[in-house]
């Protein structure tokens, strides 16, 4: 597919970061609202893999029984995306939730797993995504590697060499302060977050967890709530994710036992997308960062969160021009 056609298909998203306000190439990205996806690999769930080590024991019983009727289901609730990583980032994100696993019998290739393990490997997912920086030299991508289920320390090894030999001189030091102008500079375009404490005191390209606000909740109104009250708490100093994403339980399931999580989240998303337009990014108090939602191609998600980028720009024109300079403004600090 030509640039043209996947700029088409983006919907004008494909390029945002290089095409922000020059006022704002100098503020640190966990200053600026970033689109991200949950789970972003559950695209490719494989419903002849059996179901992780990590679920609850009942469940994995009720798989080995039963595997015909459980892996469906949890098919259908686990769920989260439905495109391929190079789609997503045409779309706009720049932040993705990259959950690695071992399958009981998948050899030495690594996976992604939500409930169960994905068809598409952790090696061919990364070339894909390293393809595409390659024709976007201008965006900067956020990848958090996390959950690491039956991961031995060898394979950690393993996964971070191919990690640094794969991005290179493309992944931003995690000492860094980067801003878009850094990057640039730098020729960086790769944040990765490692949560395994021993790699990532070994290497300096592999940044820390990056905390994410998580509501645990099939209800748009807790999840709203939840957020806010983090917000009332105040935001981490570095990058931070506020989850838009639902989480079901046994009740829900039950009581829905012909629904699934795309149609529990088309049916929550003007809500949380009326919160999520109502924010702005910034280092004060309830000031976002990456914001995480599941389905992001099925609504406007991607472009609300970038148009958040402008609201400090306008707000200081329009006091630089004389109106409104009464209204308290929290503009992004350049650096």
């Amino acid at each position: 597919m030509g640039d043209n056609q996947r700029e088409d298909v983006g919907g004008g998203n494909s390029d945002w970061m290089s095409r922000l306000p020059e006022e704002l190439l100098d503020v640190p990205l966990w200053n600026l609202a970033i689109p991200g996806s949950h789970d972003s690999m559950s695209f490719c769930l494989d419903m002849s893999s059996p179901v992780l080590k990590s679920e609850p024991w009942l469940l994995r019983l009720t798989d080995r029984l039963f595997p015909c009727l459980t892996r469906p289901c949890i098919y259908r609730w686990s769920t989260t995306q439905q495109s391929v990583l190079w789609y997503q980032c045409e779309l706009g994100i720049r932040y993705l939730d990259l959950r690695i696993a071992r399958k009981p019998a998948g050899g030495s290739s690594l996976f992604f797993a939500h409930g169960i393990y994905t068809l598409m490997s952790v090696k061919e997912a990364l070339e894909e995504l390293a393809s595409w920086l390659d024709a976007h030299p201008k965006e900067v991508i956020i990848i958090s590697c996390s959950h690491f289920e039956s991961l031995t320390d060898e394979d950690h090894v393993q996964l971070v060499d191919f990690i640094l030999s794969l991005f290179s001189t493309k992944l931003c030091l995690s000492q860094d302060t980067p801003t878009l102008h850094s990057c640039w500079s730098g020729g960086q375009q790769v944040i990765l977050s490692y949560d395994d404490l021993q790699m990532e005191c070994q290497h300096r390209q592999l940044w820390p967890k990056i905390p994410y606000w998580y509501a645990d909740s099939p209800d748009p109104k807790e999840v709203i709530a939840y957020l806010e009250e983090k917000k009332s708490q105040g935001r981490p100093g570095s990058f931070y994710v506020s989850g838009l994403n639902l989480t079901e339980d046994a009740r829900y399931i039950l009581l829905h036992p012909l629904q699934n999580l795309r149609v529990m989240t088309v049916e929550a998303l003007s809500s949380l997308l009326r919160w999520t337009a109502e924010q702005r990014p910034g280092p004060g108090v309830g000031g976002v960062n990456i914001v995480c939602c599941d389905f992001v191609g099925f609504s406007q998600f991607c472009s609300i969160v970038i148009g958040l980028n402008f609201k400090p720009v306008k707000a200081a024109a329009r006091t630089s021009s004389g109106y409104l300079r009464d209204e308290p403004l929290e503009l992004v600090p350049l650096v």
